[in-house]
């Protein structure tokens, strides 16, 4: 037997039912550029209130940690950082689900989305420039150099829409940041 990974245990319950979702995060960055391990999934969930009773079928409290229906549903009313974890027992992998709709490049994203097969499924991947934008506010907030290294193999690897990324860089002011991960990116 395969050993659970991301995809199957995660991504492949939410393709099935129909929830729409995009991966992102350090799993669209492993992706798109320079593989690394991570303990977690960041996944933008648009869920719809008739999906939420879906999840238990989906996610069994005998393999998952799932919060309650009724959080999930306040989570998802949220106008702003909307979020909830589901955790898988046996091997401690976990699902960031991210349910905000507020994000200015959002509408963008989900129109510029990558389908990726996989051995599972299809997977709906968030285009690179979104996944640099989340990367770099998470840089803001941390400080963390691992958001930087993950950006500066997105940049080496990907054609990008340079004109949309650097607008939206500018809106979201994020020019302090990203002139490091272009400086992370000349010395790569």
């Amino acid at each position: 037997m395969q050993d659970p990974n991301f995809i199957s245990l995660f991504v492949a319950p939410l393709a099935t039912a129909g929830i729409n979702y995009m991966i992102t995060g350090s799993v669209a960055s492993s992706i798109y550029g320079e593989p690394r391990n991570t303990l977690d999934i960041d996944l933008v969930v648009l869920l719809l209130p008739d999906q939420i009773q879906k999840l238990p079928l989906l996610f069994p409290e005998e393999d998952f940690y799932l919060p309650p229906s009724d959080v999930v549903a306040v989570e998802s009313r949220r106008e702003a950082r909307g979020h909830f974890n589901i955790i898988h027992h046996n091997t401690g992998m976990k699902a960031d689900i991210y349910l905000s709709r507020n994000h200015p490049s959002l509408d963008w994203a989900l129109a510029h989305t990558r389908r990726i097969p996989t051995p599972d499924c299809e997977i709906t991947v968030a285009p690179p420039e979104y996944v640099i934008l989340h990367k770099l506010e998470s840089y803001r907030e941390s400080g963390h150099q691992r958001h930087l290294r993950d950006i500066a193999g997105i940049v080496e690897q990907q054609e990008l829409d340079r004109e949309f990324l650097e607008s939206s860089i500018r809106a979201l002011h994020l020019e302090t940041q990203w002139q490091a991960a272009q400086e992370l990116s000349s010395k790569h």
